[in-house]
């Protein structure tokens, strides 16, 4: 439980990315920048963020994930399914990367 609540200021910014953003998509040029570029990368540095200050998690990077299901429905066609792989991965690597960077907090003595 400690940790899901770690995580929770986390997954809120990935649940506006994933559900705010899709709403700027006016035509396929801004569909691809947004669903290549912009929501990756959003994913990417937050996952970074993320393993920076909690260490590497496994679970984290499955709820990305599951988070983006519903929004296939709501934006999207059957065609991005594929994405929720995607981001999957790509919070698993920011996460990964964040995690080298993590220290440790000093315990008291």
């Amino acid at each position: 439980m400690e940790k899901t609540k770690k995580m929770l200021p986390y997954l809120i910014i990935i649940i506006l990315d994933f559900y705010l953003l899709p709403l700027f998509i006016k035509d396929t040029g801004t569909a691809m920048m947004m669903m290549l570029v912009v929501i990756p990368l959003i994913c990417f540095v937050c996952s970074g963020v993320y393993g920076i200050k909690n260490s590497f998690n496994l679970y984290y990077a499955l709820l990305v994930a599951i988070l983006f299901v519903p929004s296939i429905f709501i934006f999207y066609n059957s065609t991005a399914w594929v994405y929720v792989l995607g981001y999957g991965i790509i919070a698993l690597v920011g996460n990964a990367i964040g995690m080298m960077f993590y220290k440790q907090p000093k315990r008291a003595s």
